[in-house]
């Protein structure tokens, strides 16, 4: 496995693929523009925070390793590590990398030939927990640990250090040296964390020393205990730490899950939690309705009066063992509620801050096999997204800006950010036809599968997981988990002629039927679509309810056409059928009279042989509406996760469905289970359609590489696609990045970062869409944290605000 895998592997984390913060270039203040949120941390001078206190800070999980570069370190990981261990350079409110003065006086390049040198100078007064010195001695530890050269090493990663020819001392202890075999003008992203000797200088300290302990640290706060039990690790005031003293006394990092976080923010178990939609929403409640429930949300807030009384009378029938069951399942209930309630009143004393996370949610195309491996049909994909529209089902709800994202390679604010789409255009419905139209893709071409009867069709639609944009509900049919039924393929436009005529009759006797729907078009439920944006305003849910049948989402021109088809068809038929039996009309009238001259005596004469009416020819199934090609219909797989939290996914997936609907591509979606959603589906390559998110990070050249490289056929026959789960690349693309990497001129590095990313765009691999929002639950009272947006904490300055001063008073203080 090589080391460039070993990190894919390491920032694979259930829908967002996490890069660390690091650093990036540092010049061009006005490149890329302001970002989209800046933070929402209450930011507060350090003299009006309190000294001391204790701040309890929720996170996913306790990590199952402490050394950043091993394959399994997470976001916990990351946040230790950025409270305990140097980091020579942060990343700013725009994501921008700047040296940091508590470790840094000064790193820059020095020499650029015959090859590149980096001088760090380092602050005088940093030291490790032990007392030593930080030095050449531990950037050489890491060098060696890092570089590839030794795999006794487990490392996930090993970018800029491989490009290392030499460390060495400077004129003094502070300062060192770093040759370079090869430019590298991400070297800021190096030795951030920094540790120690003690960690990196053998492969057994490596693989195991840090995994559960850091005994040498050297940040603001030092690693107290880690304890499993209560999913707690305690990160306590660093009593050697040289810079302006940590505020607080013990920073707790302590594990909960996403859904139970509400909960435990009630509980008084955090202070701190980012949440998801859900639980902003609850927070929004509690503050609107003072801690009140009235029965609107919350349990209970879906039982209707009529099962109201139906619970009661059973509670208090005469059947004893049936009241029994029922008044426990009363009193859970009641229970239920009055915790909800009790939880509604406790989160009335929390504020949610937002902002807008260095991530960016795409739609990702499968090139590498079916419909998908075509650019043109990709590009079409592409141009029939309104991504502003989808940006604002999404951010517009939270107040959050909602302009989509431009850039595969950095965000507003990062000084590589340029919107780049115009390299692929924009929406345009007719643009992405006519891609379609050259690919040979052609509304009402010929399908070789045999249509489904009604009842099959309707049977195999019933797994909720999986929904095809287009399926024609059974007889008592419900909406599934994304609230829209299903279209199937028997939809009497594809039938015999007999068929179809057989429904004129009841088409004329019932105007207000129209003409059967097209293949792949959706039948909308009759109460609104549930979910991010469900605002008639946003055009999601704005379909009133209709008497008889839930109408076809089809124009009424296409209807008319229909039926106008149907009419003709039947038309021609009955003149078939007229003409050959008035041909035989004479005959028939004179042996009708011969026979009533001869009476009732005679024998009658035989019958005369019916006229044959030509049967009726099987009519080819056709794709309709919707797209085909070589008897095959244009329908894509769109996979996406069905976990809590997921539901701004779920409807955005649904209203892409819909605009491609309108280009004729239908999408069958398949909603999986969180755990399998990338192992199973995005890496294994089985979609064709998925959304997911990216970080930004501030070293394209050297971060996003791997996700956009284009993929290598491996000696066993498979594709090596490091992190490319589109499978769409191109050598350009990959010389761009190369290029950039070994860049110096940092200007002429970030415009080569730009090209590449036209050239991304035009490859329509993916598609940015918007920039996931970050939300997060605070106590008031809490100064320099919350959504830091793309900026990183600043750990030593979080505290609790000071109370305001009594009147006639200084500083809390009696004058």
């Amino acid at each position: 496995m090589t080391q460039r895998r070993r990190r894919s592997l390491a920032l694979l984390t259930s829908g967002v693929l996490a890069l660390p913060l690091l650093a990036g270039c540092g010049a061009g203040e006005d490149e890329g523009g302001p970002a989209a949120a800046g933070p929402d941390i209450a930011a507060t001078v350090r003299e009006q925070v309190a000294d001391g206190g204790v701040l309890r800070w929720a996170v996913d999980s306790l990590p199952e390793t402490l050394n950043a570069f091993q394959a399994d370190a997470d976001a916990t990981t990351s946040r230790i590590a950025g409270a305990v261990l140097p980091q020579l350079f942060t990343l700013d409110a725009k994501g921008r990398p700047v040296a940091n003065p508590d470790y840094l006086e000064k790193a820059e390049v020095v020499e650029r030939e015959p090859k590149q040198v980096v001088l760090y100078k380092l602050n005088q007064q940093a030291v490790w927990s032990d007392g030593r010195e930080i030095g050449a001695a531990d950037f050489v530890a890491q060098w060696r640990a890092l570089n590839g050269k030794d795999s006794a090493y487990w490392t996930a990663r090993n970018a800029g250090y491989d490009r290392i020819e030499k460390i060495e001392r400077g004129k003094n202890d502070l300062e060192v040296k770093v040759t370079f075999v090869r430019p590298y003008a991400d070297w800021r992203s190096l030795f951030s964390p920094l540790y120690p000797k003690q960690v990196m200088g053998t492969p057994e300290a490596f693989n195991e020393g840090a995994r559960g302990a850091l005994k040498v640290t050297a940040g603001p706060f030092g690693l107290g205990a880690i304890d499993k039990k209560t999913g707690t690790a305690a990160l306590t005031r660093n009593p050697r730490w040289w810079g302006r003293p940590a505020k607080l006394d013990t920073l707790v990092l302590t594990a909960v899950p996403r859904a139970g976080r509400p909960a435990a923010l009630a509980a008084g178990k955090v202070d701190l939690a980012e949440i998801d939609r859900s639980g902003a929403d609850r927070i929004a409640l509690a503050h609107r309705d003072a801690g009140q429930v009235d029965g609107t949300h919350g349990p209970g807030a879906s039982l209707t009066p009529a099962q109201a009384t139906l619970s009661w009378a059973l509670a208090h029938g005469a059947d004893e063992a049936r009241a029994k069951e029922e008044q426990e399942t009363r009193q859970k209930n009641a229970d239920a509620v009055k915790k909800y309630a009790e939880e509604q009143s406790a989160l009335r004393g929390f504020t949610v801050r937002k902002s807008l996370e260095p991530a960016y949610t795409q739609l990702a195309m499968n090139g590498a096999s079916g419909p998908l491996s075509d650019e043109r049909v990709r590009r079409a994909v592409a141009r029939a997204l309104d991504r502003r529209t989808l940006a604002e089902i999404v951010l517009k709800p939270l107040g959050l800006p909602a302009k989509p994202v431009g850039s595969h390679l950095a965000l507003a604010g990062q000084q590589a950010y340029a919107d780049n789409s115009d390299a692929l255009g924009g929406q345009d419905t007719q643009a992405a036809q006519a891609l379609l139209a050259d690919a040979g893709w052609r509304k009402g071409g010929k399908l070789n599968e045999p249509a489904k009867a009604g009842a099959e069709s309707a049977e195999s639609s019933q797994d909720d997981s999986k929904t095809r944009a287009g399926a024609k509900p059974g007889p008592g049919d419900g909406t599934g988990d994304d609230g829209l039924y299903i279209v199937g393929d028997d939809d009497g436009r594809n039938g015999d002629l007999r068929s179809a005529t057989a429904d004129l009759g009841l088409r004329r006797t019932r105007p207000g039927l129209p003409g059967a729907p097209a293949a792949g078009l959706r039948v909308l439920p009759e109460t609104p679509v549930r979910g991010f944006g469900a605002d008639p305003a946003d055009g999601i849910a704005s379909f009133g309810r209709t008497d008889g049948p839930s109408p076809a989402l089809a124009p009424a021109s296409l209807a008319a056409q229909q039926e106008h088809v149907l009419l003709a068809q039947a038309e021609t038929l009955a003149k078939g059928a007229a003409a050959a039996a008035d041909a035989k009309a004479p005959a028939e009238g004179e042996e009708a009279k011969e026979a009533g001259e001869e009476g009732d005596a005679k024998e009658p004469a035989a019958a005369a042989s019916p006229v044959p009416v030509p049967a009726p020819a099987k009519q080819a199934r056709t794709s309709g509406a919707m797209l085909a090609k070589d008897g095959k219909p244009l329908s894509l797989r769109f996979v996406l996760p069905a976990g809590p939290g997921s539901e701004a996914l779920r409807s955005v997936g649904e209203r892409i469905s819909q605009m491609l609907q309108k280009i004729g591509i239908s999408t069958e979606i398949k909603k999986v289970a969180d755990e399998s959603f990338f192992k199973d589906h995005i890496a294994s390559g089985q979609y064709d359609l998925a959304l997911y998110s990216w970080p930004a990070t501030a070293f394209p050249a050297t971060d996003a590489r791997p996700i956009f490289a284009k993929p290598e056929p491996a000696a066993d026959g498979s594709l090596l696609v490091e992190q490319n789960y589109t499978r769409v690349g191109t050598d350009h693309i990959d010389q761009l990045f190369d290029q950039a990497a070994g860049e110096l001129d940092e200007a002429q590095a970030r415009e080569l970062m730009r090209k590449a990313d036209a050239r991304i765009w035009a490859a329509a691999g993916s598609i940015p869409l918007y920039q996931r929002p970050e939300l997060v639950a605070v106590k008031p009272g809490l100064a320099n944290a919350g959504a830091f947006g793309l900026g990183a904490p600043r750990y030593q300055d979080i505290g609790w605000k000071k109370p305001p001063a009594a009147k006639g008073t200084k500083d809390g203080e009696e004058k």
